[in-house]
């Protein structure tokens, strides 16, 4: 009897435990600071400090580069026009793409899971320029088993459809996702679908929801 109550346990936990780890990537593996990149855009624009914060980091474009609905180079002469900007694409792919810095614990602990060999994901609300510099200057990233990237799919957090995007892509649904976030919002999404979701605050804080729910 004890024997099939431990298969049942073994069976039942299986059932429960997450099969697939979503990670947000900004502020939760890597943080960014939009700040940075205008700074260096004024070094080498007549406009001023405001004009190209509101360019960059407050106006549409942004967000139209990262739902994918104009392609990097129609994005640089955009800014480029509107700001005065001197340089040529190569030179706004450097000072654009290099604003983040790694989260050593969280790249750390996306590293143990993978090392247990759970299935990992980028899941992420981003753009092509610095995805491209992120591959280039951050090895971590290439050890992950795929990537949701919203300018890819033409969707972005909180929207259904880019959640549908993760499940089809890592054949997971329901309680067999754990995704980590650090928006709320967008964490919300995924528990209305079902999934395991850690609104990430700390290192801390994660990794103790993540042993909790027996991955570690």
């Amino acid at each position: 009897m004890k024997d099939v109550d431990s298969y049942l346990n073994i069976a039942i936990d299986f059932m429960l435990k997450p099969r697939a780890v979503v990670f947000d990537l900004g502020k939760v593996l890597l943080d960014f600071d939009y700040k940075i990149a205008v700074k260096r855009l004024l070094s080498r624009s007549p406009a001023t400090i405001d004009q190209i914060n509101l360019i960059i980091n407050a106006s549409p474009l942004l967000l139209r580069y990262e739902n994918g609905d104009i392609g990097s180079h129609d994005f640089f002469l955009q800014v480029k026009t509107e700001s005065g900007f001197l340089g040529d694409f190569e030179e706004f792919k450097e000072l654009f793409g290099d604003i983040f810095t790694p989260i050593d614990s969280m790249v750390f602990l996306h590293s143990e899971l993978k090392n247990k060999g759970i299935p990992t994901y980028i899941f992420s609300n981003t753009n092509e320029l610095q995805i491209q510099f992120i591959r280039r200057k951050f090895p971590f990233f290439a050890n992950f088993t795929g990537y949701i990237l919203s300018f890819e799919h033409r969707a972005m957090k909180p929207q259904p459809a880019l959640y549908e995007v993760v499940e089809k892509t890592s054949g997971c649904r329901g309680a067999e996702i754990l995704y980590i976030d650090d928006r709320p919002e967008n964490i919300e999404a995924g528990v209305k679908r079902g999934w395991h979701g850690i609104v990430h605050t700390s290192y801390a804080q994660t990794n103790s929801r993540i042993e909790e729910l027996g991955l570690l």
